[in-house]
């Protein structure tokens, strides 16, 4: 035989609401309510595609995207290979960032004032790694070789001619 404070444990507090109970009229529809209607999509709307092993069938169907091939995983090579070309990245950041305090060195020789030629340091030295981190997100879905070609493309463009041209610590 149950307490009446066992009951309690049982129920929530506003249990006996009548407007909760299923069978009361005062859950039914009223007549003057418009219908509920599915929402409709717009026919010129396009479909979100459907997830890998999904098939899209009834009416309308024809208008449903195919799922979006997922990319395929790298492989060993491909992964150290982007970490060695990541790394010469970092190092060419730090060669320009060399080659700038040097530059600076000189700045009153120069006929470029000093705040421009702040911008320019940390442009020169942030250039390398937005090149890594652009290359890597748009080529995402893109086959290997296109993303090794475009990181070769910035190896060759971003190396710092400047700080190899006079030497490490000249």
């Amino acid at each position: 035989m149950s307490t009446p404070r066992d009951d309690d444990a049982l129920s929530w507090d506003g249990d006996d609401d009548p407007t909760l109970d299923p069978g009361k009229a005062e859950n039914a529809p009223r007549p003057d309510a418009a219908p509920r209607r599915p929402a409709q999509r717009d026919a010129a709307a396009p479909a979100r595609p459907l997830p890998t092993g999904f098939t899209a069938v009834g009416k309308g169907s024809e208008r449903v995207a195919p799922p979006s091939p997922a990319p395929e995983p790298l492989g060993n090579a491909a992964l150290v290979g982007i970490g060695m070309i990541a790394a010469a990245f970092i190092l060419f950041s730090v060669g320009w960032l060399i080659v700038s305090v040097r530059l600076q060195a000189v700045a009153d020789a120069l006929p470029v004032a000093a705040p421009i030629l702040v911008t320019l340091t940390l442009a020169a030295a942030a250039a390398p790694l937005v090149w890594f981190g652009t290359v890597y997100a748009l080529t995402r879905r893109s086959r290997t070789w296109v993303r090794f070609a475009w990181l070769v493309v910035g190896v060759v463009l971003l190396v710092p001619w400047p700080f190899l041209g006079t030497g490490s610590f000249a």
